[in-house]
């Protein structure tokens, strides 16, 4: 039984990582209203589209091919190389850590659609407010509520690959480096200061808010109406 110190220590710690978790949602969102303005100011070019397409890419084929086929369903395997390149480029999503994200979508899985799975949009009953209430929360309101996934039951065998572990732990500076590498190839491609920032906003931040919200509307929209 956990002591009553291990129990606020506990509850700290998850109110600090919803808090986390509402920046990481907020700030892209900050950042595609940022773009509108730089737009209006210096209009779109190729900066702007490259950084977006390129970034966007290469996030989603992580994501896909990496965090979801390769690290939450094994359905094939690879050399170390390979999935540490998809390991730090799905990080990249700002979706969560590798082994979180694996470990939440296993999960997702053995409870599909009943009490356990973190975002049903079907457990609220079936009138059209309960619904409506059901697609919010699928969305993006179970980030906020819903209990946090257990890795060491849900994805033990990530936890034993010690290149995976260090990736994990290394999160956050895999999402600094995918706001600054889109920064960087602005800032190049143009030669000042203009380009970064324009890379950094359409690169990292509109890329991020267009990726997170693709990947909400799956647990939404098409479990909801596919």
């Amino acid at each position: 039984m956990p002591t009553r110190d291990q129990q606020l220590a506990s509850a700290s710690t998850d109110h600090a990582l919803r808090f986390l978790l509402l920046v990481l949602v907020v700030v892209p969102f900050l950042g595609v209203l940022a773009a509108a303005a730089l737009v209006w100011r210096h209009g779109l070019g190729a900066v702007e589209l490259g950084s977006l397409s390129a970034m966007y890419a290469l996030t989603t084929a992580a994501v896909t091919v990496g965090f979801h086929r390769l690290f939450a369903h094994r359905t094939f395997r690879t050399g170390a190389a390979l999935r540490a390149v998809l390991a730090v480029a799905g990080s990249m999503a700002v979706q969560g850590p590798v082994i979180y994200w694996a470990a939440n979508h296993r999960r997702h899985h053995t409870h599909a659609d009943k009490p356990g799975d973190p975002h049903s949009p079907h457990l609220y009953g079936p009138e059209p407010r309960r619904r409506l209430r059901g697609l919010v929360h699928a969305h993006v309101g179970w980030l906020f509520n819903h209990e946090l996934t257990d890795c060491a039951r849900y994805a033990p065998d990530l936890l034993r690959d010690p290149m995976l572990t260090r990736i994990n732990r290394l999160y956050f500076v895999w999402v600094v480096l995918g706001l600054a590498l889109p920064a960087a190839a602005g800032g190049l491609a143009t030669g000042g200061g203009t380009g970064a920032l324009q890379g950094f906003v359409w690169g990292g931040l509109v890329r991020i808010f267009l990726l997170q919200h693709t990947t909400f509307s799956i647990n939404s929209v098409c479990h909801v109406f596919g």
